[in-house]
């Protein structure tokens, strides 16, 4: 089996150019995947057509910039994760290898470019994320919104789901993007709250949580998604405690993957989570209440998007009428006879 060579590959040699900030730190050597985490090189024509298309329309991707492993098998199927807002973020997590600094000011015109590609693509559900903004009033919000809108517009059948940066210190910006009544809205934790001084430094744990908590108190009816890499060094018990915090937020839907060293200057990998794990920690997650729960070495946040949110709706419809028939129930056993 080949291995697929993406920027990962690349930024080996020029990591500390593409993340400046970590320039100064030492080298941690890439370690070797395990057969399991290994995918073919992308050679299907429909993978250079939605390339082609993604160059035509001045898009920025996420699939490329956090070299992401399933880009082959995505893009062959006219999936493409749209990344708004520029390529370069105002953050230095550890673990990602979008570019870091400055980043350009908004593209105004850049939500009818996305509306008129997912229309071009033929998308059933489309992803949406974006770099995180802290230099913005409103983090970006606004631009998110316009985004949401022009898709409607553009292709009105297909389902959106967003991945949003946590809007730290942002009043009012989460309710902007609620209102645009997203299908799906994602804010990923990453990792467990004992890593994230040195995996997710500018963010905070329980901001994040609080995020996806205010998303179902404004929008019951948006479905909530959020998920975590394993293989930092996170201890078994300290994910399933990330699992019930989730759930007291009401979250929905749970994807767990394992954590792969972008560069030499990222932080390393501790090991490799075995497939079996992976399966283990899928069974207590549904054991816990997710309507759905994604859990295998190369589960990513928008990897087989479109399966999975019909997969969530009709978990949702099955809990609905479940509740519904024992309250029924109930209501038969109460009545008097």
């Amino acid at each position: 089996m080949l291995v697929m060579t993406t920027r990962v590959e690349i930024d080996h040699r020029r990591g500390a150019a593409r993340h400046p900030e970590k320039a100064h730190r030492p080298d941690n050597p890439i370690q070797r995947k395990p057969a399991w985490i290994r995918v073919k090189a992308p050679t299907h024509p429909i993978y250079h057509e939605t390339r082609a298309l993604m160059r035509e329309k001045k898009l920025v991707t996420v699939c490329e910039e956090a070299a992401c492993p399933n880009i082959g098998e995505c893009w062959s199927q006219r999936h493409a994760t749209m990344m708004i807002m520029g390529e370069t973020c105002t953050r230095a997590c550890s673990f990602c290898n979008v570019a870091t600094g400055i980043p350009k000011p908004l593209d105004t015109d850049e939500p009818r470019r996305v509306g008129e590609a997912v229309a071009t693509l033929g998308l059933r559900h489309v992803v949406i994320t974006s770099v995180d903004r802290d230099d913005l009033p409103d983090g970006g919000a606004e631009h998110f919104a316009q985004t949401i809108r022009a898709i409607r517009a553009a292709a009105p059948a297909t389902t959106i789901e967003i991945l949003t940066p946590d809007f730290l210190r942002k009043d009012g910006a989460l309710e902007v993007v609620v209102a645009a009544r997203p299908d799906v809205f994602n804010h990923n934790l990453e990792t467990v709250p004992g890593l994230y001084p040195t995996i997710r430094p500018g963010a905070r744990y329980y901001n994040s949580l609080r995020l996806l908590d205010r998303v179902k108190q404004l929008d019951p009816s948006i479905f909530t998604k959020s998920g975590i890499m394993v293989g930092l060094g996170e201890e078994r018990i300290e994910v399933l405690q990330v699992m019930d915090d989730l759930r007291s937020a009401d979250v929905d839907f749970l994807t767990i993957g394992q954590y792969l060293q972008p560069t030499v200057k990222h932080a390393a990998v501790d090991r490799f989570v075995t497939p079996e794990e992976f399966e283990d920690y899928a069974k207590a997650a549904r054991g816990k209440g997710f309507l759905l729960v994604s859990a295998t070495p190369l589960t990513r946040s928008s990897y087989h998007a479109d399966r999975d949110f019909e997969a969530l709706r009709a978990a949702r419809d099955a809990a609905l009428r479940a509740a519904r028939d024992a309250a029924l129930r109930d209501a038969r056993l109460k009545a008097p006879v």
